[in-house]
């Protein structure tokens, strides 16, 4: 069975990817988990300057899932590029940067810095979709004019993949896509988070301290599936399915309503292997349904008569 895949001229081992910010800098794991069977680590956001993040509390579990508003707390792009870059250029297996801005400039000195740098990674996930900080990221995330002029830029700027990380909390994730796509855009991920609330009855208070976060897990599933399948009906670059992923069904699900690739977030915080437990499952699946390539069953579904 084969489970590799390719975007363009990179070729991934498998499709599993982890997803930003659930995975840390890709180097924590590394002595319970052999990352370099992951078919891709995408690393935590990388901003301009450090950042501390939100003030707690900042995460707080739902039903399926939970609700952060960690304010993409990080070392910055400086410190990232001298003590965590040595590292990741060591592993072998996709590395994809998570670049997050609040300006053009922003996002157009990052990549600068990082190329400057000629990291071993394949490309930069570009995360215009981020509902847990005051300024930035959402700005360009919901205007389809911002995100492909983004695009454009940062695309004069490297020869690496550009991966744009869309948002479900827009009027049409189809329409901002398109937008990316028009821009040069190698790839599209999606979703990110889902704008949500808890509240604790007891006390009263909210359970964030910036009232609203980012809803993530297997409660948002089903709609990331329906994201995917409708980016898929409007773009021909590849996409990266992210959100709720607990198995290899879930995986298989992505790929059946047109993901190429996926990320696995959420439950890396339950069990750090997940991705590579999920590899055997994967091969099992194409096993009995007699699937010599797991991509050749990309966007298959049936669908009832209207």
């Amino acid at each position: 069975m084969i489970l590799s895949s390719k975007i363009n001229k990179f070729e991934f081992k498998n499709p599993i990817l982890v997803a930003s910010g659930t995975y840390g800098y890709g180097d924590e794991v590394k002595n319970i988990v052999n990352v370099n069977k992951l078919g891709g680590i995408v690393t935590k956001s990388v901003t301009i300057k450090p950042r501390e993040g939100n003030p707690p509390p900042r995460i707080c579990e739902t039903p399926s899932g939970m609700l952060n508003s960690i304010g993409l707390a990080n070392l910055g792009v400086d410190s990232f590029c001298e003590e965590k870059l040595p590292t990741l250029n060591q592993i072998d297996t996709n590395v994809i940067i998570n670049i997050a801005g609040s300006t053009f400039k922003e996002y157009l000195d990052i990549l600068e810095k990082l190329e400057l740098k000629n990291p071993n990674c394949i490309g930069y996930e570009i995360n215009i979709s981020c509902p847990n900080v005051k300024a930035g990221g959402m700005e360009f995330g919901v205007s389809c004019e911002m995100t492909e002029n983004l695009t454009k830029e940062l695309k004069k700027n490297t020869d690496k993949m550009i991966i744009m990380k869309l948002s479900p909390n827009v009027t049409s994730i189809q329409d901002i896509a398109i937008a990316a796509e028009q821009g040069g855009a190698d790839a599209v991920s999606a979703i990110n988070t889902i704008v949500g609330m808890s509240i604790d009855i007891n006390t009263r208070k909210v359970k964030l301290s910036t009232n609203y976060g980012g809803l993530s897990g297997p409660a948002i599933h089903p709609i990331a599936i329906a994201n995917v399948h409708k980016i898929s009906k409007v773009v021909s670059i590849p996409i990266i399915g992210i959100g709720g992923i607990s198995n290899a069904n879930d995986v298989i699900e992505f790929i059946l309503a047109g993901a190429d690739l996926v990320q696995i977030g959420t439950m890396n915080y339950q069990n750090p292997n997940i991705g590579v437990e999920i590899l055997d499952d994967l091969n099992e699946y194409c096993r009995i349904n007699k699937i010599n390539k797991l991509s050749d069953i990309k966007d298959s579904i049936e669908y009832y008569e209207k």
